[in-house]
């Protein structure tokens, strides 16, 4: 049976000043793990909850609310659909009554490549239905995106609320990872345990399902796929217990503590801030990592903070030259010229080996306040405003 979860209930919007970016560094990503990966390997991620976490954290949404779904999908959508021909994919329906263009969407896609219309709808509303209906969790769908790739293969990504708990629950397919659409399908559900509930899908409902399924002449084939657990607290500020402290204290020993030209393969670095340095380790890392780390996604609210302060107002000055840094590099390795993009996939490397040895300390909460002191510096603003510098004596020291 599936692993349960819990995200917290955001509402709101997200800014047109993050929108933006979000959608310019999700996109510059995306185009990453295909050059390096293939589409059907930015699928498999996309159904990993811990990878699709870390991703919204790492383009400065909320690190734990189901904000992260919505503004992650749509900055996807955008930043995908005008280069589909070229990268290779297609993001279909959305929040609402975008999710009811699905099929539609999925019709225009399949008259112009080829791919099987009528099979990937069908796809589309199975999904939908057994999350919706089969697994009757007292969450209601509002969201369903559906992701596509040249192959034919898909993932789905959706989401449910229940107002009564103010919580979300999100669901998470991939096409290649089950062989019945009523047997076990999901890759993950992302959402606690909240008591008696009635899944159709699990396993041990095959009793009730057999005598369902004698009636339709369904015989569904078995499969038990892994299920990873990660389970999200209310809080809204980001704890030390919340982060995996060697890691993250790895990425900022690589970042503050050693110097670029110290290192051959960074040389094409050179000139790029420590600031700036810590946010690209995260995102190589987004790019690069396995599956194993992302297992504590708060830790990479550190790369461009969140929109509402959490753990600090995001920097839109290091934002953008991540963003530059990543998209020169990409465009250079288009016409040959890989160096600047090999550093880049370097940095996740020389993240993991510091961490071998890296012992952490006791500093999380002044690395906080020394982000937050220093936001001003490097463009921070939240949804409130923008960051303001401290009073004259009220300095902190931490790197």
């Amino acid at each position: 049976m599936p692993s349960y979860a819990d995200l917290p209930l955001h509402y709101g919007h997200v800014p047109q000043w993050l929108a933006r970016r979000m959608s310019l560094l999700g996109g510059a990503i995306t185009e990453a793990i295909i050059m390096d990966y293939g589409q059907d390997e930015f699928l498999r991620r996309m159904s990993d909850p811990c990878w699709f976490q870390a991703l919204g954290c790492v383009l400065g949404m909320d690190w734990h609310s189901s904000g992260i779904t919505t503004s992650v999908m749509g900055a996807l959508k955008k930043a995908i659909n005008p280069r589909s021909a070229e990268l290779g994919l297609y993001i279909c329906g959305g929040k609402g009554k975008h999710s009811k263009e699905t099929p539609n969407e999925l019709r225009v896609i399949a008259d112009k490549t080829g791919l099987p219309g009528d099979q990937l709808i069908y796809s589309s509303k199975m999904t939908a239905k057994v999350d919706n209906t089969a697994i009757q969790d007292g969450f209601q769908l509002y969201l369903h995106s559906f992701i596509l790739s040249a192959s034919g293969e898909w993932a789905v990504v959706q989401q449910g609320m229940n107002d009564a708990s103010s919580m979300a629950r999100r669901y998470h397919w991939h096409s290649s990872a089950f062989q019945s659409f009523t047997s076990a399908p999901h890759a993950f559900i992302y959402g606690k345990n909240q008591g008696q509930i009635l899944n159709l899908t699990d396993k041990q409902a095959d009793i009730t399902k057999q005598g369902i399924m004698t009636l339709l002449q369904e015989k569904p084939a078995h499969l038990l796929p892994e299920i990873r657990n990660l389970i999200m607290p209310s809080h809204h500020e980001v704890r030390a217990e919340n982060v995996n402290l060697k890691r993250l204290g790895s990425v900022l020993a690589l970042a503050y503590d050693t110097r670029p030209q110290d290192f051959e393969a960074l040389l094409m670095l050179e000139g790029v801030g420590p600031r700036t340095l810590q946010s690209l380790t995260l995102v190589s890392e987004v790019i690069h990592g396995t599956p194993s780390r992302f297992e504590d996604p708060a830790r990479f609210s550190f790369a461009h903070g969140g929109k509402d302060g959490h753990p600090f107002p995001v920097p839109l000055k290091i934002y953008d030259e991540t963003i530059s840094t990543l998209k020169d590099a990409l465009y250079k390795a288009k016409i040959g010229a890989s160096d600047k993009k090999d550093a880049i996939n370097k940095l996740s490397v020389m993240s993991a080996e510091i961490e071998k040895n890296f012992v952490p300390n006791t500093n999380f909460d002044k690395l906080i306040a020394e982000e937050r002191q220093n936001s001003w510096r490097h463009g921070g603003r939240t949804v409130f405003g923008k960051a303001a510098a401290p009073a004259a004596g009220d300095q902190l020291s931490l790197f």
